[in-house]
């Protein structure tokens, strides 16, 4: 087999496996490649190295070791996926797909992925990689963001995988898509499959998996309130659980047409002085563009240390990383501040 050789048998998540460490290593892959994924599985599993760590810790905190990696619903869900394998299934995570599935954040090709890999049961998946090389392999057209698309991909995924050494097969079907079925120039050189890969044959590479129809992406305003008290703290402002960056800690914001001192006053209950506006930052989500305008300013009056202070969703950030997750644009904003 091509994995005996080549493949990946030394990456974290498989020195002393377990489904715990596989579910947190394929939660943290999903949208994300693993050279990215190495250090942070690495410090997560140091915090938290089994379910009920995990379970136990604040979201803050989970969110924290997060910070960086995107995504964050990931996290908010990998967070009530232990607290729901706590409580509904006594520690102990379920060993048949359904069950697993029914976990927050956890599709059909996630659980494939854990059972399989964690405790050999026979059970295909279809992550990025594999799309790429079953959809080149058998010159399977269309985009797979398809419904259609998608299932036909499953039956050809479904009926390759073997009842033998299927956790070695489905991590060779994933290193091939990551190593050597890549995006663009595609290793087909070194590729076990090239003799019965019919995108090679007809020299259609690049035409396969089909491209996601493009569309133009809106664009969001946002000022964002670098504002520091006299202690040189920074006030930053929790997100509401859902939507974007949820549950994050951010800068404060207000409309691109607001004044600062007259929101400040509305919205905070104290006077800020405004010092330097900062050229806008883009920050591109999935769905749409973020312009960021970075205003800072510099709190006028001692009132910082009522009103607004009263409520849970507030702080003045002193640059400790346990307050709770950042979002990278505002992470990179109070890094800019520092310096």
């Amino acid at each position: 087999m091509w994995f005996d050789e080549h493949g990946r048998k030394h990456l974290p998540w498989q020195e002393d496996r377990s489904t715990y460490r596989v579910w947190v290593s394929e939660i943290m892959l999903q949208q994300t490649q693993v050279a990215t994924v190495i250090p942070y599985f690495e410090r997560f599993m140091a915090r938290f190295p089994h379910l009920l760590e995990l379970v136990d810790a604040p979201l803050d905190e989970v969110l924290a070791h997060w910070s960086g990696l995107g995504y964050y619903a990931r996290a908010r869900n990998l967070h009530k996926a232990a607290q729901v394998v706590r409580d509904e299934h006594n520690g102990m995570f379920p060993e048949q797909l359904d069950a697993l599935m029914a976990l927050p954040g956890i599709g059909r090709s996630t659980a494939g992925a854990i059972l399989s890999l964690a405790l050999g049961q026979h059970h295909p998946i279809l992550d990025g990689n594999v799309k790429r090389v079953l959809a080149r392999v058998f010159a399977v057209p269309g985009w797979p963001g398809k419904h259609a698309v998608a299932e036909d991909l499953w039956q050809h995924s479904h009926r390759l995988t073997p009842k033998r050494r299927v956790a070695d097969f489905n991590q060779a079907m994933m290193d091939l898509g990551s190593m050597v079925c890549i995006r663009t120039r595609p290793r087909c050189d070194a590729c076990p499959l090239r003799t019965h890969c019919a995108a090679f044959a007809q020299g259609r590479q690049a035409d396969y998996p089909g491209k996601k129809p493009k569309k133009v992406l809106p664009v969001r305003e946002t000022q964002m309130l670098l504002l520091r008290n006299e202690r040189n703290e920074v006030l930053l402002q929790r997100r509401p659980p859902t939507g974007v960056w949820g549950g994050l800690l951010s800068l404060p914001e207000l409309p691109v047409d607001e004044k600062v001192a007259a929101w400040s006053e509305r919205n905070l209950g104290f006077a800020v002085a405004e010092q330097t506006r900062w050229p806008v930052v883009r920050h591109t989500f999935s769905h749409f563009h973020l312009d960021i305008s970075p205003v800072v300013g510099k709190v006028m009056s001692e009132a910082w240390t009522a009103s607004v202070m009263d409520g849970a969703d507030w702080l003045w950030y002193k640059g400790d990383t346990d307050s709770g997750g950042l979002p990278a644009p505002v992470s990179r904003l109070l890094g800019r501040l520092t310096r």
